[in-house]
């Protein structure tokens, strides 16, 4: 029997557009749309055909990196949660159980009969950490196991404890105390929602909406629409602006991370509409058409989002992907107009065709932060200065989970 990702229906409206501008200026118009259930897995026999559409070498990477795979750390860490979720979703859009037999065997390897999750510490407070606990929900619903339900409760705990900054926001990290980064949203605001539904929390769904309208009124920069890296509420951080907290520029990879954060979280469950989620979706209208104004004339995102074409800058991978999942996903939830899954094809065969080969994802960087030591000031010499690398889960992960969009598009 073939596996079933779908899950339970969930919760009402709890928050509207206008608490989601949270800064006083009227809401985003939206018209309200029905978000439907994602369709039932694609019949094997098709997927390579379809994979293969977008270029010789999509197939032979992806069965070879899954064939090399070992995890990125012995820890549970977020970029093999990158890796869970993107075969999870071509699984779903094209019916290959081999990619969720991968998945199922790496994370139950990592699962105690009491949902103890090997390699993680809640002690921690990394937000990093919740990211691949969102392929519990799918993996408990697949197959009944109850120690992903055990596992999900563990990674909540930590939620439910994790710090916060005064305007009610996680912290990044621990180690990154009062600070709100967009990377954070994704990792832990699906995670929520998805809670929320299977055990009917409104106060969290209620939560979830809360934090993206902080995010909306501190760290986006009214003047391209898009949304600086990161926030420090405290405003003692050198990259950090006196006046606004805000570090200086957008980096494209964050707002991927955002972006996708956003769609996740409208992701429906059987039956499901979107009661309660509609302030999410004027975001996402927002925050794609000030994502379309940045396009490269290949139709991919810079480094440095609002730099294009400066010295040192360049079209990057992941971010690219990201966005046009995003996009793709929007769309196809019926929350972005068609076109923007345009944009989004556009982009994911420009990754293919430019960075691609049978053995290896380039033209990803391999990492970018604020802080920490060596310090990293959030310049635009520091993120142009930060390696490129090819392989890297954050971009592979991004590659399956656009393509698993792009092909029910083929």
């Amino acid at each position: 029997m073939t596996p079933s990702l779908h899950q339970s229906p969930g919760l009402r409206r709890t928050m509207s557009a206008q608490d989601l501008a949270g800064d006083g200026r009227p809401p985003i118009c939206f018209e309200p749309v029905e978000i439907v259930s994602v369709s039932q897995p694609r019949p094997a026999a098709a997927a390579v055909c379809t994979l293969s559409a977008f270029g010789a070498q999509v197939e032979p990477f992806l069965t070879g990196y899954l064939a090399r795979w070992t995890p990125y750390k012995e820890s549970w860490n977020y970029e093999d949660g990158c890796i869970f979720k993107g075969c999870l979703d071509l699984f779903q859009a094209t019916g290959r159980t081999d990619l969720f037999r991968f998945v199922e065997r790496a994370v139950s390897d990592r699962i105690a009969a009491d949902g103890g999750i090997r390699g993680y510490d809640p002690d921690e407070f990394n937000i990093d950490n919740i990211n691949p606990g969102k392929v519990l929900f799918p993996l408990f619903t697949a197959t009944g196991d109850g120690r992903y339900r055990a596992a999900m409760d563990r990674q909540r705990a930590q939620l439910d404890r994790h710090p916060r900054t005064r305007s009610g926001n996680f912290w990044h990290k621990a180690i990154y105390p009062w600070q709100v980064w967009l990377d954070g949203l994704y990792m832990a605001q699906p995670f929520q929602v998805s809670y929320a539904r299977l055990t009917g929390e409104a106060a969290r769904l209620a939560d979830v909406l809360a934090q993206f309208a902080v995010v909306r009124q501190v760290l986006r920069d009214p003047a391209s629409g898009l949304y600086v890296h990161g926030w420090d509420e405290r405003g003692a951080e050198r990259w950090s602006d006196p006046q606004t907290g805000r570090s200086p520029h957008v980096w494209a990879r964050a707002m991927g991370w955002f972006a996708m954060a956003i769609v996740d979280c409208l992701e429906p469950w059987p039956g499901e509409r979107m009661d309660g989620l509609e302030p999410l979706a004027d975001l996402l209208v927002e925050v794609a058409a000030a994502l379309e104004t940045v396009r490269s004339p290949a139709g991919l995102w810079w480094q440095v989002a609002t730099h294009g074409g400066a010295t040192g800058n360049y079209e990057e991978s992941s971010a690219s992907l990201m966005i046009a999942y995003a996009l793709l996903k929007g769309t196809r939830l019926g929350v972005l107009a068609p076109r923007y899954a345009t944009l989004g094809q556009t982009a994911v065969q420009a990754v293919i065709d430019r960075h691609l080969r049978a053995d290896a994802l380039g033209g990803i960087c391999g990492v970018a932060g604020l802080g920490n030591t060596p310090y990293r000031d959030g310049s635009y010499d520091y993120y142009v200065s930060e390696r490129v690398v090819a392989n890297d889960p954050k971009g592979v992960g991004a590659l399956f989970m656009a393509l698993a969009e792009a092909v029910q598009g083929v």
